[in-house]
Formats: C-alpha cells, sequence, structure tokens
C-alpha cells in the first residue's frame, strides 16, 4: 500500500485481485485511480473482467470510520458472469 501511496497520492485507486490481510489492503494489481470516487466506480467497471475480485482502496489518511470492502464475481456453472438487473 505504500507503493500505491507514493504512485496515487490522496487518490481512489481501483485494485484487481487484491492482497488483503483482514480488512487492510496490502496492494493488488492498479486498475485505474482517480481523486473522484465515483468516477472509479463508474470507469473503472469496464477494466475488470478479468479479475476474480476487486476492491477501492483510498491512497491517502483515512477517517478511522471508514471501511474497504471485496467485491467478488458471482459465476453460474458455465463460468459465465451473473448479472443483476
Amino acid at each position: 500500500m505504500d507503493e500505491l501511496k507514493k504512485r496515487y497520492p490522496d487518490e481512489w485507486v481501483l485494485l484487481g485481485d487484491p492482497e488483503m490481510k483482514n480488512t487492510s489492503v496490502l496492494g493488488g494489481v492498479p486498475l485505474y485511480h482517480s481523486k473522484d470516487k465515483k468516477e472509479v466506480c463508474y470507469i473503472g467497471r469496464d477494466k475488470t473482467a478479468d479479475f476474480a475480485s476487486v476492491t477501492i482502496a483510498f491512497a491517502g489518511g483515512l477517517k478511522q470510520q471508514r471501511r474497504i470492502g471485496i467485491l467478488r464475481r458471482i459465476c453460474d456453472a458455465s463460468g459465465q458472469e451473473l448479472r443483476t438487473a
């Protein structure tokens, strides 16, 4: 995470296949970054297809009350990604 903070100071970073320890993000493959969290969510969505899990992390100081979660792809038996309406 220290490298991400140096490369993307005070920005939101979308990470593919994140390395986690409990709820802390240790690293991952940077897919998209921006100061605008909504931009990372909307534009970065198209960049996540090749990853089983993704997360968004802030590469700066966070307030203690914030939590960072992991999103996992849900696939059917044939491996096709399930989409919700």
